[in-house]
Order: C-alpha cells, then structure tokens, then sequence
C-alpha cells in the first residue's frame, strides 16, 4: 500500500500519518485520535461553533446531520448534505460545504473518515474524498441546545385535568391498600403515574405564572394583541381557580386519608421494593433503603403542594393567591393603556417626551436649560446662603461654569468650622422604650391566637350530627364554619350523598352528609340567623 492516508475504523485511538493532504484537512482527520487528557482540555469545544462566524450555516449542517440520524443514516457525504440543506442557508458551492464540514470537525461535532467506496484507482487515495458521521460530543451537544430552545419557548398551562388525573390516582392507591398486601407492580405503575403527572402539574404552573407575568410586565409591546389576549386569558384563571378549589380540597382528603390509615408509607415501601430489585449488584445493599427515601421525598412534596402546616401555606394555596392576584393586575394593566389610547398622560409617557426632546435638542446648552427645567437642580456653590451672599451675588452674578479656583471664596462661619454644624450642639436624644408596644402586640397575637383556638374548638362537634342541631356560633366560629361548607360544597358532585373539605391551614375537617327529607337547618349567630337545607355535618380538629 503507497504512503497516504488510511484508517481501517477499527480503533479510533490510530492516528492518521503520512497524509498528504492540507495541513487543517489532517488536523480534522486527527481530532478523534487524541488522548482524553487534550478532550478534557479542550472544553465545550462542541458549541463552539454557536459564537463563530457563519453561525447560521453550521447550525443547518448539523440540522442535516440530527435529522438523517433519526432515518437510521450513518454516513454523509459533502454533496449529500448540500442538497439537504434549507435553502436560505445552502451555499453556491460544494466546497463552502466542505469549509464548514472541516470546522465541526475540528471542533468534535462530526467525524471524518475516508471515502473508500468509489475508490477505483490506487491514485484514487490520494484524492480528497471523506465521509461525515456525528459524533458523540455533537449528538450531547444537539441535545443540550434542544432542551434550551425548548424550556426558552415554554409558556406553560394550568393544568386542571391534571388535578383530576393525581386524584384518580390517589383514589386508585387507596383501593390498592384496602388489600392485605398491595400488588407490587400495580403500586409502583400508580406512584409513578402520580408523580409524573404532579411533576408536570408543578412545572406547568411554575412556567405559566413567569410567562403571565412577562405578558403584564411587557404589555405595552403589542397594544391591540394585549386587548384582545386579556379577556381569554381572565376566563382561564378563573376556571382553573375555581377547579384548583374544588379538586384541590379532595386531593388533600385523599392524601390525609391515606396517611392517617398508614397506607402512605406501605405503599411506598412496596413501590421501593420493586424498584431496588433491578439495582446493579454492587448497590444492592442500600438499594431499597435509597429507593424508599427519594419515594418519601416525592410523597413529602406532594403533601406539601396540597396541605398547609402551621406557618407554611401549600403551593396551592399560593398558586391560587398569585392567579387571583394576576387578575386585577391584568385590569389595572387595561385601565393604563385606556388612559394612555385616551390622551391622558403618564410618567413613563413623560420621560419618554422628555428623553425625545432631549435627543432632539440641537447643543449642550439647550440640553442644560432643559434640564434646568424640568427638574431644577443646579450646580452647587454654597453650604448656606444668607442675606447678605444674595446681595453680593446680585451685585456681581458668577456664571455656573465658573471654575472653583477662579470663583469667588466662600465665607464659612467659626462655628461651623469648629463643630461642622451651625446648630449648637445638645444632649442627645433619649432611646425610645418600645417594651411596651412589644408586650402590646404579642397580647394582640395571643388573643387572636386563643380566638381561632376557641373557634375550633365551638366548631368541633365530636361526631356526627345534624346542621339544625349546631349551638349558637359566635362572630369567629361563624366565619370558620362558613369557609368549611363553602369549600365542601364546593367539592360536591352531582349524584354523590357525601362530602368532605379542609381547611385552608389543615387544622379543620368537615364531613357532610345528605339528609333525606330533613327541611331546613337555621343556625343562630351574632350578626343574625343564618338558615339551608338540613344535613348530617361532621367537623373535627386535624392532629399536626
């Protein structure tokens, strides 16, 4: 075999040697034959083809190279991917092609080999004739860049069939436990399908409330497509809120029942089981024991994101606030550029005139008048200024680009020297004694705190009984039993005869019933009689 080029493909350590073509056309076809040590050197030498120039170009070229990898295709050659490029990116000619095919090799996104397979002729080897294929570092590259277009587009949803599906399976789970011993593969399917569908839930809202916040941040872009976008857009949160009420209220039902029989940790022990059994041999020892704590990870978030403990509100709770609270600043929003279309002036739309005429002012002097003004502020030339400064000053004006050196001196009283004040000096001002307006408030937040407690307790009916039968509710007990029946009606679906509901900080449960033929409850309060259908009602304190 003559001198020239040659690499079998077997082993991509071999270097190529004897080449006899250009200089940069060996360094490609070496770029694979380096030790790691110069890989791990070199960086992310993968993207950096993002900042070089003919950026566009590159990028459609390892567009090609992704999308033949996904019809199975291995190998390409120069005029194969000239005719597969876009055409605003497809250059005149094939060795613009092959310019941009050398650069990704050098940079590690493509691999060169030689074109054996026309090869006729042993004069043949001597011609530059080379086939690409992408590598791995290009293949992680295509990837990583994929998953950053992806997450910079997402706008994201409020998921409200996602409430309905983590119920469901929470629903499933509770089937699975009333078993004497939970079917592995059913438990593990269940869990899994519920914590996908809470992550996406998570991750959707999260995504959605920064994109809804961009939109009311950035709204007076496109005017007309706000407008139009804005009533939609305010029908969708209310439907969400109202779904995230009524679902959400059954999903922390589901979570606390599941708990409080201890079917939450069975479960996910069984769910831990099935899944260390395919850990490799050498982590099979904490296998169970690593799987069972990431599952009580999930669990906790998942508890976290529906029920709220003393001094931390769930993320429910806070992702209706935040939806809630978008609605009136979307109006406000509406109002402004009402304003703004009207004719009415703002501030912004002020400084905005204002930094126009400033560019549009013809020298630095008009700029200087216009600065005076507008808001006033001069160039300082004394720490105070008397009667008798004024008369001198009239009597001979300094002009403000006096320098200081050449102006005028200034006269600073003795005092002023000595004791860098012209107020005589006194006794200093005594400390404030705030113990009492401490002590005040922490009897304030104990009163309230001994009302809710009081509240609570007036509500707790220690088992079931009808609403008629409730005893007169003073003005705080009143307002907590109004928040439990509302959010239990709220969860009532039509054709079922039972309900249940808690309360916004997890210390309440209430449990309604359907009374048949029981007429009309009337329950009596401070600020006057308050009446309904009849039902059998439950309510208790939730243990911390």
């Amino acid at each position: 075999m003559p001198e020239g080029p040659y690499h079998d493909g077997a082993d991509p350590a071999i270097t190529v040697t004897g080449c006899r073509w250009s200089g940069a056309d060996c360094g490609a076809m070496n770029e694979r034959a380096r030790p790691a040590g110069d890989a791990e050197r070199a960086g992310y030498r993968p993207f950096a083809h993002l900042t070089a120039p003919n950026a566009g170009l590159y990028r459609a070229v390892m567009g090609v190279f992704t999308a033949a990898k996904e019809r199975f295709t291995v190998h390409l050659r120069p005029e194969d991917v000239l005719g597969a490029l876009p055409p605003e990116h497809r250059p005149g000619d094939v060795e613009t092609v092959i310019h941009a095919l050398d650069g990704l090799v050098g940079w590690g996104n493509l691999r060169a080999d030689p074109d054996t397979t026309r090869v006729t002729a042993v004069e043949d080897f001597y011609r530059r004739r080379l086939i690409y294929q992408i590598t791995a570092a290009g293949e992680a590259a295509e990837e990583a860049l994929s998953a950053y277009d992806t997450a910079l587009g997402r706008r994201g949803a409020l998921q409200a069939v996602a409430l309905a599906d983590i119920a469901e399976q929470l629903r499933v789970l509770l089937a699975l436990a009333d078993g004497p011993e939970p079917d592995p593969a059913k438990t593990h399917l269940s869990l899994l399908a519920l914590t996908d569908r809470f992550t996406a839930l998570a991750d959707n809202a999260r995504a959605f409330m920064g994109s809804l916040q961009r939109t009311i941040d950035l709204h007076d872009a496109e005017v007309e497509a706000f407008l139009a976008y804005k009533d939609r857009l305010i029908g969708y949160l209310e439907r969400f809120i109202q779904d995230l009420i009524t679902m959400g209220s059954q999903i922390a039902r589901l979570i606390t029942e599941l708990e409080e029989t201890g079917a939450a940790g069975r479960l996910l022990r069984v769910a831990a089981g099935r899944e260390a059994s395919d850990a490799a041999p050498e982590q099979s020892a904490d296998a169970v024991g690593e799987a069972e704590e990431h599952w009580r990870e999930r669990w906790a978030g998942l508890r976290s994101w529906f029920l709220s403990t003393p001094g931390h509100d769930a993320q429910a709770k806070l992702l209706r606030g935040a939806a809630l609270g978008a609605i009136p600043q979307l109006l406000a929003v509406v109002r402004t550029l009402n304003e703004r279309r009207s004719g009415r002036s703002d501030r912004s739309a002020d400084f905005r005139r204002l930094a126009l005429w400033f560019a549009q002012a013809p020298d630095d002097d008009a700029r200087h008048r216009l600065w005076r003004g507008s808001f006033g502020l001069y160039q300082a030339r004394h720490l105070t200024v008397d009667a008798d400064t004024l008369a001198e000053r009239e009597a001979a004006p300094v002009a403000a680009d006096t320098p200081w050196e050449k102006a005028p001196p200034l006269r600073i009283s003795p005092q002023l020297r000595r004791t860098g004040s012209y107020e005589r000096r006194g006794k200093a001002r005594k400390v404030t004694d705030r113990s009492a307006d401490r002590a005040y408030l922490a009897e304030v937040a104990r009163a309230q705190a001994e009302q809710a407690a009081a509240a609570r307790a007036a509500l707790d009916t220690g088992g079931e009984l009808r609403l008629s039968e409730l005893a007169e509710l003073d003005q705080a007990a009143f307002g907590l039993f109004l928040q439990l029946l509302g959010d239990a009606l709220g969860t009532w679906r039509p054709g079922t005869t039972e309900t249940r509901a808690t309360s916004n900080d997890g210390t309440m449960e209430i449990r309604l019933r359907l009374l048949e033929g029981g007429g009309t409850a009337t329950v009596h309060t401070p600020g006057g009689v308050f009446t309904g259908p009849d039902h059998w009602v439950e309510i208790r304190e939730v243990a911390p």
